[in-house]
């Protein structure tokens, strides 16, 4: 390594250059780096190309004379062990970031501003009072700056959902990208060509969002999707033609919550974690979701196809929502500031599944110019239609078709269910070809079906056999069960069926009825 006059190493001045300058820190795995650039505060990731050019450029501005890539790359590497064992633990966010019940949006623009979202409004505020800290992966664009006084019902022309609940989908699922938490649920535009699909989720990304690469090919493997959720805020993928089981179960964890474990690089024992809960988009002709716990997490909207007549060009229509989107942005910060005002005030008497969306999107409704349970009830019905479609499936129409109740093992009612079908059938991809398929099919199944008044069971072992005994029944048969209990033991309390304890609340109820909806003071 070179040195100077004093003997110091080029590596050493480094050090102590950043030192001098940089506010050093940590957050998890990864080391950090607050800068002061002109007026403002830049953060970067010590082994960032932006981290390393600074550090260059500083050096050159104190000695002129360029350090090398050598006494670069040693400096960071000390430079990391200072901010791992003596800086601070500071979150760092990805666009989005909360501290302390406010939400920080950051604008990604030259002069490093963030939006603050409080429950009292939105204001613009400079990163050097900002509390919390961002970074800026590579394709990351520019949101402008957001004004007051937009309507967001002005964003309806220029999205080609159909009908008001496709719009109030949509814009509840942009209003849920703004949570910091989540969960986010995945939206879903289906359409022939020429419906928009792509121009769609290219617009609400370019609302929350923008990137070089707005819209991408689906992930190869699970490592690729992380990998873009821990550099981007919004994932959308475009024209899918299906999803494979295991990218299914990926958007699911990645829906609610979950990481990805694979070796370092350049290390026999170490391990890389990725651990991401982003919003996403697909778009695709044919129906995308078909397992149920994927569906269970999607709002689906259908675009219509756009007449040749109402045709326009890309020029003109991306010069006109670019010239609208600032109120746009400032119309959906209101919207946010509505719901960090309203949660605690909002309450479901029967809390559906992704709850905390659904309450977050209800509370927002004041600002949105909603009346109150709007986004339920849209919801509600787009959980029933996803419902069904995951009950298009063979085993799904043959089980509908049983004789209930029905009691047997696994292999039984394999062959029980084959007498329904045909050769055609039991040949398709979809049939189960062994007992086994069959029990793990069900069991995907069973929240679906029990939705419809179909009730699986899966029963523990017999003693000394070893059968597990699976157990289909429906409210017709359960009646009739109780009504014969209750005939022989005229004396005896009624007790509750262990079929309905899978069920909330009564047995009349069904998960897609819209829940009561009640307000604690005024929105």
């Amino acid at each position: 390594m070179t040195q100077d006059s004093t003997g110091e190493s080029a590596a050493t001045m480094l050090v102590a250059l950043a030192k001098a300058e940089a506010d050093l820190f940590h957050w998890g795995e990864c080391c950090f780096a607050t800068i002061s650039v002109s007026e403002h505060m830049e953060t970067y990731a010590l082994r960032s190309r932006g981290f390393r050019s600074w550090l260059g450029k500083r050096f050159y501005e104190e000695h002129q004379r360029a350090a090398s890539g050598e006494n670069l790359t040693s400096a960071i590497q000390t430079l990391e062990g200072i901010a791992r064992y003596e800086g601070t633990e500071r979150r760092v966010g990805v666009r989005i970031q909360s501290d302390c019940g406010k939400i920080y949006l950051d604008l990604a623009n030259d002069d490093w501003q963030v939006v603050e979202i409080s429950a009292d409004g939105w204001r613009i505020i400079e990163s050097r009072v900002c509390p919390v800290r961002f970074r800026r992966p590579h394709g990351m664009l520019a949101l402008p700056k957001p004004e007051p006084g937009g309507k967001i019902s002005h964003l309806r022309p220029f999205l080609n959902v159909s009908g008001d609940d496709g719009f109030v989908l949509t814009l509840g699922w942009l209003i849920g990208a703004l949570h910091p938490f989540g969960p986010y649920p995945l939206l879903i535009f289906h359409g022939e060509q020429g419906s928009a699909k792509t121009t769609s989720a290219r617009l609400l990304r370019a609302l929350v969002d923008p990137n070089l690469a707005p819209v991408r090919s689906e992930p190869r493997e699970p490592r690729d999707l992380m990998i873009s959720a821990n550099n981007g805020w919004i994932c959308a993928f475009d024209n899918l033609s299906n999803l494979p089981p295991w990218l299914s179960d990926a958007l699911c964890r990645l829906s609610t919550g979950g990481g990805f474990g694979t070796r370092a690089l350049y290390t026999d024992d170490e391990e890389m974690i990725f651990e991401a809960k982003r919003p996403a988009i697909l778009t695709g002709i044919e129906e995308l979701a078909v397992r149920g716990d994927l569906l269970d997490r999607a709002l689906i909207v259908d675009l219509p196809r756009i007449p040749e007549e109402h045709y326009q060009s890309e020029e003109q229509f991306w010069m006109k929502f670019e010239n609208e989107k600032p109120r746009l942005l400032g119309a959906l910060l209101t919207a946010v500031s509505a719901a960090l005002a309203n949660q605690s005030k909002v309450s479901l008497d029967r809390l559906p599944r992704m709850a905390d969306f659904a309450k977050w999107v209800s509370a927002a409704e004041p600002a949105l110019g909603w009346e109150r349970g709007t986004f339920l009830r849209a919801y509600a019905a787009n959980r029933k239609a996803a419902n069904e479609l995951a009950l298009e499936t063979p085993v799904a129409e043959v089980i509908r078709k049983l004789a209930l109740p029905w009691t047997g093992t696994a292999s039984e009612l394999l062959a029980n269910l084959e007498t329904y079908v045909n050769d055609r059938t039991q040949r398709s991809r979809s049939w189960p070809a062994t007992p086994r398929q069959l029990s793990n099919t069900l069991r995907r199944l069973a929240p679906n079906l029990r939705q419809v008044g179909v009730f699986v069971e899966f029963g523990a072992r017999e003693p000394g056999t070893g059968r597990r005994l699976i157990t289909i029944s429906d409210n017709e048969s359960i009646s009739s069960s109780q009504a014969s209990q209750s005939s022989r033991e005229p004396q005896a309390q009624p007790t509750q069926n262990p079929i309905d304890s899978e069920r909330p609340g009564k047995s009349d109820e069904r998960d897609d009825e819209i829940p009561s909806f009640r307000v604690e003071g005024e929105l």
